[in-house]
């Protein structure tokens, strides 16, 4: 039984991009999925598609480098099971000067640091991406 699955996740795609794979398989929720779309969304990853092999969805990544290097420097997790990490929308982090990215769960879904202040929406921040 995983525990933490936005970890396996995070950690599967930063061991595929060391690895220089072109792309990773990741057993599939919505909340993986949601947060792999903002990947997407952001242009930290080239694709995310979703596929059933053997009964089982699976969720994949297809990982983005530039010039041969990935372009996801650092993908850390914020928020984890044993000590939850929660911000008003005033309180959301800015990474890197805003050149990275916080993903949060907000009551409204899974979206970027900079558009849950925007709409006022705080939650909890699972991610960060730089």
């Amino acid at each position: 039984m995983m525990t933490d699955p936005i970890a396996d996740l995070l950690t599967r795609i930063r061991n595929g991009q060391r690895a220089n794979k072109v792309s990773v398989s990741i057993p599939a929720s919505r909340l993986k999925l949601a947060v792999a779309k903002v990947l997407e969304e952001e242009g930290y990853v080239l694709g995310v598609s979703t596929e059933d092999h053997e009964g089982k969805s699976l969720i994949t990544v297809d990982l983005k480098q530039f010039n041969g290097k990935p372009v996801i420097e650092c993908i850390d997790r914020a928020s984890r099971p044993g000590l939850r990490v929660y911000a008003r929308s005033r309180d959301l982090p800015i990474v890197q000067g805003g050149l990275g990215i916080a993903i949060v769960s907000t009551s409204s879904g899974v979206m970027t640091g900079r558009e849950a202040r925007s709409k006022g929406l705080g939650g909890e921040i699972l991610c960060l991406v730089s």
